[in-house]
């Protein structure tokens, strides 16, 4: 494959962050229009999930290093165009893991670094992040510029042309492996709306690869999913989701004319696919009456699945702050739930094996 820049060997990352400049296109879409927001790396517990309350995990720090932008051809002929952000730090000798954050539809990989701050946990936690980009809208309306990606029967040109977005994303996790001591038991995807639907495609047809994933405000728009190894999974969403509904079905600030399946039925897939008990276990969070945890228990390989419901919360990536063009099309994001943190957490306490 070839690439149009190689990522910084390990012994020579530059440790100067580069100012992200969003595009005003970019900010406009429904899944991802926010910028981040330094103080919203929470602690507390509404930061956790039901199963992951031993994981350690540290809060952001500053991102000191600068992403490096780079483009690869991928089997399909395609030049494909992605993000890495590598910590100024990593240990020696031991293999770390590997994020692959995808942005919502119409959004972008330098969008979605902003808006999640997983730059921040990478430096505190020492692992990767790659953020590729989908393919463009096109055409001549303002949100030609976003891109989408090929989630099923979800969303816009990636879909109608069946772009092999889940290729890609295999080929770019070697890719960063091949220059990476990372470790494939720790290889995860996190995603955001159709983001979120496209790890779940991912996790579905790339088990060898996807260790588990963790997203917000998605749905599984793929009729078959039958993963060849266990996957964790926590899925997080607004009751007042109006993009991509919680019950499912077509949103009313939604940009997609997609009559999303129901979230519930994604869980319920995993729930199945990782040989989980039937009934689950519901709590509230501790120090939040906001945020419910529906978790179910013995599933195969050390997995797990959590269902996490926010009353009230939007369709915006909660915990970090959105701007005012964002708001109005993804609605307010919530501020008392950090998903970045949550996600990481959930992550960083299932791996495989």
């Amino acid at each position: 494959m070839k690439h149009s820049r190689s990522l910084p060997p390990p012994a020579a990352r530059p440790v100067q962050r580069a100012v992200l400049t969003l595009g005003v296109l970019a900010l406009m879409l429904a899944a991802c229009a926010s910028a981040p927001d330094p103080t919203s790396q929470s602690t507390t517990s509404t930061s956790g999930t039901a199963s992951s309350p031993g994981a350690a995990v540290a809060p952001a720090l500053d991102a000191g290093a600068e992403p490096v932008d780079a483009t690869m051809t991928t089997p399909d002929g395609r030049e494909r165009s992605y993000r890495v952000y590598v910590p100024t730090s990593l240990p020696e000798r031991r293999p770390v893991p590997l994020l692959v954050a995808l942005h919502g539809g119409g959004g972008s990989g330098s969008q979605f670094e902003a808006n999640s701050g997983f730059d921040g946990l990478a430096e505190a936690n020492q692992f990767i992040v790659v953020y590729p980009d989908g393919i463009e809208i096109g055409g001549a309306t303002p949100l030609a510029r976003g891109h989408v990606w090929n989630g099923g029967r979800c969303c816009g040109p990636a879909a109608a042309t069946q772009v092999d977005d889940v290729g890609f994303l295999a080929a770019l996790v070697d890719e960063v492996s091949a220059q990476y001591d990372i470790d494939s038991a720790r290889v995860f995807a996190a995603g955001h709306s159709n983001g979120a639907i496209m790890a779940y495609r991912l996790a579905c047809e790339r088990s060898e690869t996807i260790v588990a994933i963790g997203v917000q405000a998605g749905s599984l728009e793929v009729d078959d999913c039958d993963p060849s190894r266990p996957v964790s999974l926590l899925h997080i969403h607004g009751t007042a989701d109006e993009n991509l509904p919680i019950d499912g079905g077509r949103g009313t600030r939604g940009i997609s004319a997609t009559d999303f399946s129901a979230p519930r039925d994604a869980i319920m897939t995993f729930v199945r696919a990782d040989g989980c008990s039937d009934s689950s276990t519901v709590a509230t969070a501790p120090d939040n009456a906001d945020v419910g945890i529906e978790t179910w228990a013995s599933c195969r390989a050390g997995t797990a699945v959590e269902f996490v419901t926010v009353e009230g919360a939007s369709h915006a990536w909660m915990g970090h702050e959105s701007t005012v063009v964002g708001q109005g099309v993804s609605g307010v994001p919530y501020p008392d739930f950090d998903s970045s943190f949550a996600i990481w957490k959930f992550l960083a306490a299932h791996p495989r094996g």
